[in-house]
């Protein structure tokens, strides 16, 4: 008997373990913003189903609910939402949201660059790649007074970027991973 509550411990110690890993592991959940496309489908009610922007406000427009605020959310939590709001109107409604286009996924260049520009962010891009793809610094780029302006829901942060030790290799900390919207300065 204590032989098979060892065995059946042992086996809950290592499934539990094994979801630790696995949480620690899983990547970063997508959350919409400004310019996204998403399509939006409610089961058996074919005139619920639209395909939507999300619009400079962070919100979308749906039938029956109106607007809706989105962005900053995954789809999971706008599914969420929407089927809150349509429960005055359906008793059970289940609510799909797709991504159809993730246009709104962009960070920005400006000032002392040789092209100044927006970047589409399809994956992990930091710092250092955004200002290598808009063909790197001209001669006149302060690069001690670097910074990247990141939007929050309560305002915005700063954050400074050293560029030399990031080049040279002996600070690479300020190499942030860029987010969406994300405005990197360059003096």
């Amino acid at each position: 008997m204590l032989r098979i509550l060892f065995c059946a411990f042992c086996l809950l110690w290592a499934d539990v373990n094994s979801g630790m890993a696995v949480a620690a592991d899983k990547p970063e959940i997508y959350q919409l913003h400004q310019g996204d496309r998403v399509l939006i489908s409610v089961w058996r009610e074919e005139t619920l189903q639209r395909e939507v922007v999300v619009l400079p406000d962070g919100s979308i427009t749906f039938p029956l609910i109106g607007r809706v605020e989105v962005a900053g959310l995954s789809t999971p939590e706008v599914e969420q939402n929407i089927t809150v709001k349509l429960k005055k109107y359906f008793p059970e409604p289940i609510v799909t949201v797709v991504i159809v286009g993730i246009d709104g996924s962009r960070a920005y260049v400006t000032g002392k660059v040789l092209h100044p520009g927006s970047l589409t962010i399809n994956g992990p891009i930091t710092v250092l790649q955004a200002i290598s793809l808009v063909g790197g610094l001209d001669r006149f780029a302060d690069e001690n007074s670097i910074k990247v302006i990141r939007a929050k829901p309560d305002g915005q942060e700063i954050l400074p970027v050293n560029y030399k030790d990031i080049l040279s290799g002996k600070n690479v900390s300020t190499n942030i991973l860029l987010k969406a919207g994300d405005t990197v300065v360059v003096p």
